[in-house]
């Protein structure tokens, strides 16, 4: 594993200087990757200071110039993709081909900002008045700032950066502490691609664009109480949101939150197994079960449930003895838990099962002698008779329960029934069994005949109830980066009259009611 050589082919040089220093290691094998100086108070602050400076400038540069800017950003990571998708395997233990579609969910989001940048379109208003317009504007609204969670190191932070900066924001951002380097290696990106706009325009750029900010929760909760960010976007657990949301309300700052799923998919009696099967696969094990929307729980139809929970033990046990291992390794389809935290979070949660009245296959540690520091699992999967208490706590670890229906309002009833709300699925080949669905679902994303996983970068992402109620990417998630302003004009050559016909007559002003043209 050399780091070094994928940090100089991103033009990555990590920063020095005295403070608490922070030590990155590889969930691959354990080793260590750097050592990390943290951020001081002093730092954060003189980093909002120029986040503030630069916002003064850059929200004057039209939409468009600024679109550009992130249209080249776009264009360096397509040149960089390999690099950078190494370097996220390296960090966060995905495998390399889960890793290369992170870095293109990047490129994808730099196109849909580029072109959006044309099209922050506002609204012309009737006036019941005579001669007054009324117009709705979007302007840009002040410094971000952006907390990820080691999962998606870099992809999240595109959702907000992309659009911020189109939006005329400047990003302060605070990575993971396990997902540092990946973020200064989109910094270093950054920075060049800004000389490049330079270059190619003969328009300086403001210094102070992009912040990036190493450090525990403390640094996060410098960033979340500092009224110079009047927005903080963070994903991360539920009970890290249910820490910053008060925190900015006390200050009436906005909060988008991205937090837990615990996200089910409905198995009809009328599915397709042969295309549920694979959809519930990757759901499930994709990035070893560590992603907001992995698929948690399959509520099946107890006439296919036997039949479908067999056809998953045969596939989870070919998994284990084929497709785990070293996730830079072509052929691996499951790379290893973040560390030994999510380990015993798994094991954890799978004795609970047990004492639930759930039966467990698989879930058990495994090539500890290969890597001893490394925490390789194989996915479990949890036969259960109800919904019992430890299926509605998310567990952030390869855990599938497998839950019998009779009604599908029944199988609603359960879907519904946990805390979280983010993504949904039914499998199912009849379209008033998946209509129903999508009306009855308290998530945020419901999809037919696909998994929860997956999302494209078009549409609004996130989710409702303890997951937060933000939403990230497309559609019309810009608007967050932005404030709202209502302007109404008179052009009229008579004195303006008031609304709902409001008469306040404080008799002769002066006024000449001739011709002003």
């Amino acid at each position: 594993m050399d780091i070094a050589a994928t940090l100089h082919a991103l033009g990555v040089t990590l920063p020095e200087g005295a403070g608490p220093t922070l030590a990155v290691r590889s969930p691959l094998d354990g080793s260590p990757m750097a050592a990390l100086r943290c951020h001081t108070r002093a730092e954060v602050d003189a980093s909002m200071a120029r986040a503030v400076e630069a916002f003064l400038v850059w929200r004057d540069v039209p939409a468009p110039q600024r679109g550009a800017l992130i249209r080249l950003f776009g264009e360096a990571l397509r040149a960089l993709k390999e690099p950078l998708a190494r370097l996220v395997t390296l960090e966060s233990g995905k495998i390399l081909e889960e890793a290369r579609g992170e870095v293109q969910e990047m490129i994808d989001m730099c196109d849909f900002a580029a072109g959006l940048s044309r099209q922050l379109y506002g609204l012309t208003i009737a006036s019941e008045r005579p001669d007054h317009s009324m117009q709705e504007t979007w302007l840009p609204l002040g410094p971000i700032g952006v907390i990820t969670a080691f999962n998606f190191p870099v992809a999240v932070w595109s959702w907000n950066a992309a659009l911020a900066l189109v939006c005329g924001d400047p990003v302060v951002w605070k990575p993971s502490e396990k997902t540092p380097l990946t973020a200064f290696a989109c910094q270093a990106i950054f920075a060049t691609t800004c000389a490049r706009y330079t270059q190619s325009t003969g328009h300086a750029l403001p210094e102070g664009l992009l912040h990036v900010l190493v450090g525990d929760a403390t640094v996060g909760a410098w960033m979340v109480t500092d009224t110079r960010l009047p927005l903080i976007s963070a994903t991360g657990s539920c009970r890290m949101g249910r820490l910053i949301a008060p925190k900015v309300a006390a200050r009436l700052g906005r909060s988008l939150l991205e937090l837990g799923g615990n996200n089910g998919v409905i198995v009809s009696e009328k599915a397709d197994l042969e295309v549920a099967l694979p959809a519930i696969l990757f759901g499930a094990v994709g990035t070893c079960g560590q992603r907001c929307t992995t698929i948690r729980r399959v509520i099946a139809h107890v006439h296919i449930y036997d039949e479908l929970l067999e056809r998953l033990k045969t596939a989870y046990r070919r998994m284990a003895a084929q497709y785990i291992g070293n996730p830079l390794e072509a052929g691996t389809l499951i790379g290893p838990l973040i560390d030994q935290t999510a380990f015993e979070a798994m094991q954890s949660a799978l004795d609970t099962a047990r004492h639930q009245g759930g039966t467990v296959f698989f879930g058990e540690r495994v090539l500890e002698v290969a890597y001893p520091q490394a925490y390789y699992v194989t996915p479990a999967l949890v036969q259960v008779p109800t919904q019992v208490d430890i299926v509605c706590a998310e567990t952030f670890a390869p855990i599938l329960y497998v839950i019998p229906y009779t009604t599908l309002d029944e199988a609603i009833t359960i879907h519904n029934a946990v805390p979280q709300g983010l993504s949904s699925a039914i499998f199912t080949t009849d379209l008033r069994q998946a209509e129903y669905f999508k009306r009855r679902s308290d998530c945020g994303i419901v999809n037919v005949n696909i998994g929860t996983s997956g999302a494209e970068i078009g549409g609004a992402f996130g989710g409702e109830k303890d997951t937060g109620g933000g939403r990230e990417a497309g559609s019309d998630a810009w608007k967050t980066y932005m404030r709202r302003q209502t302007s109404t004009a008179y052009y009229g050559t008579a004195l303006p009259v008031l609304a709902q016909g409001i008469r306040f007559d404080v008799g002769d002003t002066g006024y000449n009611t001739g011709d002003q043209l």
